[in-house]
């Protein structure tokens, strides 16, 4: 058989196994006996491909072949003669589940090249003729048999090469994403005592080229178009953004293709992977510690996907953030990683590069004391340029000072995350931030911010693919204020709930809700409002 179909149907050599107890036991067992052996080979591989049989140097790593086996000593026999045992990865043999009349004949095709192996190399001595008798009987048996496989191989063999030879290239993948997005909000009352709506409906698509060269590297272009807006008109307050918003960096227009990454990532030794992108994202490399935080598959909001964290001096500026890092893995169950990001160069303002736009050095370690718990704790220092903390983290500019007085803002920000697999299908995680930032500049001012998010996430529930989630948080709130900061005036709060359902493999559908109270942590903007249908096309 070709090596194509022996990586695929490890039962190939599972039969063999019992074509060869058969053809060592026929002298000793009765006609039943064999009949048993050939029924015993496992068909289970068939259904899962991944369970590759090992080969075995003895009998006795065999955990259910036992000396008072009826064909313990024929099998025992087969190793020290031919070597041509295999066992399943948990080094089980399964010697009592049926087989098939082809696989079967797929095995014994496989054990006729493990002597053609022996003959060939000259030790033809080793194969007594009485085996070589039985082997021929059994050729002739299944003679039928043995042709079609052949037959099949050599189609698989076909294609195969045909596949290789059309395919888009031997070391890069495509894959790609579509979201169809329906929004539809309202603020109840607004500042002006008047109630805002908005309804939208866009898109967004992206095209991800993922090229590996040694099988455990990774560098991905990703090219995205989006008429996604940020969704922030009720009340003018960015608490309200979708998770899918934006058309790209800063300055982009709706409906153009754009590089939305470039990023290689690579392993050095058995602990380290590092990571450096000329257009990137901290999250690429510092894990966000949030199982709901896929744009495209679980939060339908912006709040939703990352803490304070990972957000502060995201933005990158017009052409993106560039970034360097590592994740080390210096324990089977801890990992220490660090990321440093920075504006590209080609920021509109000028003020790019290694130090002057904004700039973030983030370090976070990842420990995990079992398998259902996992736990997170960070820290951030981070300069973002001009008098606005980021918009993206849904808070006011820092106390409302003036931009002439402030030329930027030093931050250091404080995370910690948990994530509780609860049952397997059921998990809690949380995250709370401190941050504390304070102005550069002629005029000084300080605050401290505090956020957190809970929630709660079911998994298939009606059917494989489904997720239903429910989350309830605090977006950045002022708790303390020093020179000419402002202190907040009343607590925003948010309550999601969104459920997602699986039409097929590459089709989900995600409708949601989510709440703001006190929007822009004032009480006179109200409660805004916002439902979301989020369609997701994969491929």
């Amino acid at each position: 058989m070709s090596k194509f179909s022996k990586k695929n149907y490890s039962v190939v050599i599972s039969a063999a196994v019992a074509a060869s107890a058969l053809i060592s036991g026929g002298a000793n067992a009765q006609a039943s006996q064999n009949s048993e052996v050939i029924r015993s080979v496992s068909t289970d591989s068939l259904a899962r491909p991944n369970a590759i049989a090992q080969n075995v140097t003895s009998v006795s790593q065999l955990s259910d072949v036992r000396p008072t086996d009826w064909a313990f000593t024929a099998l025992q026999s087969l190793v020290e003669r031919y070597g041509c045992i295999a066992g399943y990865p948990d080094r089980t043999f399964r010697g009592k589940q049926a087989t098939s009349r082809y696989e079967f004949a797929a095995g014994l095709n496989a054990c006729l090249d493990k002597i053609n192996e022996i003959i060939s190399a000259g030790l033809a001595d080793k194969v007594s003729k009485q085996d070589l008798a039985t082997l021929q009987k059994l050729q002739e048996e299944f003679a039928a048999e043995l042709a079609t496989l052949r037959g099949r191989v050599d189609a698989l063999d076909a294609k195969t090469a045909k596949l290789e030879a059309q395919q888009f290239s031997t070391t890069t993948k495509l894959r790609g994403e579509a979201i169809f997005g329906l929004a539809a909000g309202t603020d109840g009352v607004s500042s002006t005592g008047v109630s805002s709506t908005n309804t939208t409906f866009s898109y967004r698509v992206r095209l991800n080229l993922d090229t590996s060269f040694t099988g455990k590297d990774l560098l991905r272009t990703r090219l995205q178009a989006s008429n996604t807006s940020n969704y922030n008109a009720l009340a003018n307050s960015n608490s309200t953004r979708l998770s899918f918003d934006g058309f790209g960096f800063t300055g982009s227009s709706a409906n153009n293709f754009e590089i939305n990454r470039l990023y290689y990532k690579f392993p050095v030794g058995d602990q380290f992977t590092a990571y450096i992108a000329p257009i990137g994202a901290v999250e690429d490399i510092i894990n966000p510690l949030n199982p709901l935080e896929s744009d495209s598959q679980g939060t339908i909001s912006r709040f939703g996907r990352f803490n304070p964290l990972i957000r502060i001096a995201s933005s990158g500026g017009a052409s993106g953030l560039a970034v360097a890092g590592f994740d080390w893995n210096f324990s089977k169950s801890a990992s220490f990683q660090v990321a440093y990001s920075a504006s590209n160069a080609a920021a509109a303002s000028g003020q790019g590069g290694i130090s002057g736009g904004d700039t973030k050095i983030v370090a976070q370690l990842v420990a995990k004391p079992s398998d259902a718990l996992t736990l997170g704790i960070g820290y951030a220092r981070a300069y973002t340029v001009g008098n606005t903390l980021s918009s993206s983290l849904n808070a006011d500019s820092l106390g409302g000072v003036s931009a002439p007085g402030v030329s930027g803002i030093n931050s250091d920000t404080v995370a910690g995350s948990l994530i509780w697999d609860i049952t397997k299908k059921f998990t809690f995680n949380t995250w709370g931030a401190y941050t504390f930032a304070n102005s550069t500049g002629t005029t000084t001012a300080g605050t401290t911010f505090t956020s957190w998010l809970a929630a709660l996430s079911l998994k298939d529930i009606f059917s494989e693919g489904d997720l239903a989630a429910l989350s309830f948080g605090q977006p950045l709130l002022r708790t303390s204020v020093t020179g000419s900061a402002q202190g907040s005036a009343s607590t925003p709060y948010q309550l999601e709930a969104f459920y997602r359902f699986r039409v097929s493999k590459n089709i989900s559908i995600t409708p949601g809700v989510f709440f703001v109270f006190n929007q822009g942590s004032d009480s006179a903007n109200g409660t805004a409002t916002v439902g979301v249908i989020r369609t997701t096309f994969s491929f």
